[in-house]
């Protein structure tokens, strides 16, 4: 796998691929919508594009957390 996403140098792209997975399932359970769906807006949403920036550590907070913010915005 290639490395995308790194923080202090370390790569850490498994680790966002799992808690991408995790809050996508949380949203996806939420809204009584499939996976595949709620992936796509997901992936077009401004928590995504923050998820992506390492260095703001988004990341490191609870998916559970990360599924309030997408709702928040």
């Amino acid at each position: 796998m290639k490395t995308k996403y790194t923080y202090n140098g370390e790569d850490i792209t498994m680790d966002m691929m799992f808690k991408i997975e995790h809050i996508v399932n949380i949203l996806a359970e939420r809204e009584h919508k499939n996976f595949d769906s709620v992936f796509a807006d997901f992936v077009a949403s401004e928590t995504y594009k923050k998820l992506q920036q390492t260095n703001n550590l988004l990341w490191a907070e609870s998916s559970e957390f990360i599924a309030d913010e997408y709702n928040r915005l």
